[in-house]
């Protein structure tokens, strides 16, 4: 049994989740801790629960998603994951920080490219699919045996991800919405990059995005 908790951090409110397996093994997604106090909430958290980190797992390497790898690299010794395609959008994020006022901000140290399509966390399989469109090597993270999904930023309550950015692509985005995500059972609890959790059979029934998939 797998839980799930949610923080959001830095200036964009990007949702962070920390899961945890039975045994109190965790791994955290997407963290985007940018300030020392959001720092010490999650090692707090972390150290609250007597949780053990082994692996930073990234859905996309937009800079609201990475802001806290590094922390967690020197603070804990645990790899970064992120698929191989991603690699450009991650080196792009001091100047996406500069250009969003951010100032320098620390890099991860190296990273880890995807090599399968399973993840075993403490026994559970989460499924690792490739959706291409946000950002060239976006994935979801799917759970069937639990019935959840952390999507990143592909879909949201009421609303999808953007195209607008560089490496970014409205046909594979409605692609990838249309074949991966809404395709997925309709019971299924979304966790979102940004804003509330939500379901497919949400999405599908009111999501204006989603209406001529």
């Amino acid at each position: 049994m797998i839980s799930i908790k949610t923080f959001t951090f830095n200036p964009f409110q990007e949702n962070t989740y920390v899961i945890t397996d039975a045994n109190k093994a965790c791994w955290i997604v997407d963290p985007g801790m940018f300030s020392a106090s959001e720092n010490e909430e999650l090692v707090y958290y972390i150290k609250s629960q007597n949780l053990t980190p082994q692996a930073i797992i990234n859905t996309h390497a937009h800079l609201d998603h990475i802001l806290g790898v590094h922390f967690l690299q020197e603070t804990f010794e645990i790899p970064f994951y992120i698929h191989e395609l991603d690699e450009p959008t991650l080196q792009y994020g001091p100047i996406a920080a500069s250009m969003y006022g951010l100032g320098t901000i620390q890099m991860p140290k190296s990273c880890t490219f995807y090599k399968d399509e399973l993840f075993d966390l403490g026994g559970t399989p989460i499924q690792v699919i490739h959706t291409p469109g946000h950002a060239p090597g976006h994935v979801i993270l799917y759970c069937a045996s639990e019935n959840w999904v952390i999507n990143g930023d592909m879909l949201f309550a009421g609303s999808i991800g953007r195209t607008d950015l560089p490496g970014s692509n409205h046909d594979d985005m409605l692609t990838s919405l249309r074949e991966k995500i809404v395709s997925l059972p309709e019971d299924t609890k979304v966790y979102c990059g940004h804003g509330m959790d939500t379901t497919i059979k949400n999405e599908k029934a009111t999501n204006p995005y989603l209406l001529n998939l």
